[in-house]
Parts: structure tokens; sequence; C-alpha cells
């Protein structure tokens, strides 16, 4: 049953990847199943037709179990691997076509990195930080967890900050969000998500201190949305906290922080305006940690 469900959503998500015939079946189907075919060497359009199989081709009911699974793990196996090599087939184009432009490119790189930008963003894999901002390598010092979150007992994402404002000395640290963020519709569902709890209650923390305002957005992705950005801003709020960010600022007039939250809908990044200055200068009224 298990395997049967694995399959079928193989087949529904990943369909026009496979360069094999992928069985679809259920435990209680009772025809034949039809095997779907997509050339992996042709194009995807609606034009294409799939060549004819032949009655070979076709599972009967009398086929075995072990005979299914043998067919249909050949074939996972064959798309695994396939959505392996492709990674390092787009990397030798990548780095050919970077030396092509520069041929001190990666010599360039051999030599250190000097970020201007600390990025602390979501792990959704739709916002890659250098694509949407037009980085390049050694541009921006990058951390990701779920939801964008800053905690002061995640020693990841503590240490990074240190490490980043201490050593690479950058000059900003930006926290991005985004709006249709999975962890913080989470947050807002009422359930037990088992080892997400602790992760997700700080979100939700974030809605308990702002729940006035929430609660009075009647428009449910409209609160939603506000929740991811009340939640950046609390984020910021934690890095401000950091005493590596108070002393380097005290001293050196930054890092400054930033709040940014990006949209699915037209790629672009929305600043929310935060008053560092102000913001820090809150703070210290009770997270002052530089020694003054």
């Amino acid at each position: 049953m298990l395997f049967s469900r694995v399959l079928r959503s193989l087949v529904q998500t990943s369909e026009p990847c496979l360069g094999r015939a992928i069985a679809v079946a259920t435990p209680f189907r009772t025809t034949a199943p039809r095997i779907r075919f997509c050339s992996s060497s042709s194009s995807s359009s609606s034009s294409d037709k799939p060549p004819k199989p032949s009655s070979s081709q076709f599972f009967t009911p009398t086929s075995s179990k072990s005979e299914f699974r043998a067919m249909a793990e050949k074939d996972i196996d064959s798309y695994l691997q396939q959505t392996h090599n492709r990674v390092f087939e787009f990397n030798a184009k990548w780095a050919a076509e970077k030396k092509a432009a520069d041929p001190n490119y990666f010599t360039n790189l051999c030599a250190g990195q000097n970020p201007e930008y600390l990025w602390i963003g979501c792990s959704d894999s739709r916002i890659p930080a250098e694509q949407i901002t037009g980085l390049e390598p050694g541009d921006a010092f990058v951390h990701r967890n779920i939801a964008n979150l800053v905690c002061n007992t995640d020693l990841n994402a503590m240490s990074v900050i240190t490490y980043a404002v201490e050593h690479l000395k950058v000059k900003h640290i930006v926290v991005c969000g985004h709006y249709g963020c999975g962890g913080v519709k989470a947050a807002m569902t009422p359930k037990d998500l088992g080892v997400l709890n602790p992760w997700l209650r700080n979100i939700r923390d974030v809605y308990r201190l702002h729940e006035k305002e929430l609660d009075a957005i009647k428009d449910e992705e409209a609160r939603y949305n506000r929740l991811v950005e009340l939640n950046v801003i609390e984020q910021c709020r934690n890095v401000a906290k950091t005493a590596g960010l108070q002393k380097s600022y005290a001293k050196n007039g930054f890092p400054i922080v930033h709040g940014w939250v990006f949209g699915f809908k037209d790629g672009l990044l929305k600043d929310l305006q935060i008053d560092f200055k102000g913001m820090l200068r809150d703070i210290q009224k009770i997270y002052n940690l530089t020694d003054a």
C-alpha cells in the first residue's frame, strides 16, 4: 500500500522527467494497469505521442507482486540517478560559463570571502537568495531555516550571526521571509505537529504578541500575510538582541538590520522599512549587552 502511494506520487509530480516506463497500480485494481511512457529526449509538448506499447508492456492481474516491485523499483532508481546526474551537468556548465566570462573567477573565489550581507531566510526551495537579489558567490553569507527564525537557543543561528559580525564584518543583516510561508501557516493551525511544535511555538508567540492587531484582520489571507511580516520584524529584534551585533554597531556603526518579504506573485522583495536605530534603542533598555 505504501509503496503504491509513493509510486503514484512520483508519477504525478515527476512524470515529465522520467525517461522510462512507469506502471501505475493499486492493490485493488481489477484490470491490467496501463504503463505510462515519457521520453527523456523529446519535448513534453501536447503534440508528442507516446510510443504504442505492445501487449508484453502491460502487467496483467496475474503478474506477481515481486515482478511489479522489481519493475517499479528499477524505474525509481533510474529517476533518482537522472535527477542526481542533472545537478552535476548543470554545475559543469555553470563553471565553464563563469571561467569563460572571467578566467580569474575561481582564483578570486579561492582568495577568501568578504560578503556585505548576512542573509537569514526561509528554507523554502523557491527563494534562492543570490538569484532573487542578483548577488554573486561571495556577496552574501547565508543562513536558512524553516520560517526564517532567529532563536537565542539555536546554536546554529547564533554561531552564524557571531561569525558574520565578528569575523566577516558584514555591513547588513537581512531577515527575509516570504508570503505563503508553510511554517507560518502551520503555526496558525491548531494541531499537534510533533517535533515541529517547539520550533513553530516561536511563531505562535509572535501571534500572541500581536494578537489584537491580527484578530482585527477579518480576511484570512491578509491576516496570514501580516503574520509573515510581523514574524520577520520579531526576528529582526532577536538579531538586535545579540551581543555581537550591539558591540559591533557601537564600535563601527554597522551592521544594520533589515526586514524584507518576498512575494511569489510578482517576484519582488518588499522592504518593511524597519527603523533599526529606534528598534535597537528600545531593545537596549532591557537587553543592553555593550558593557557600557
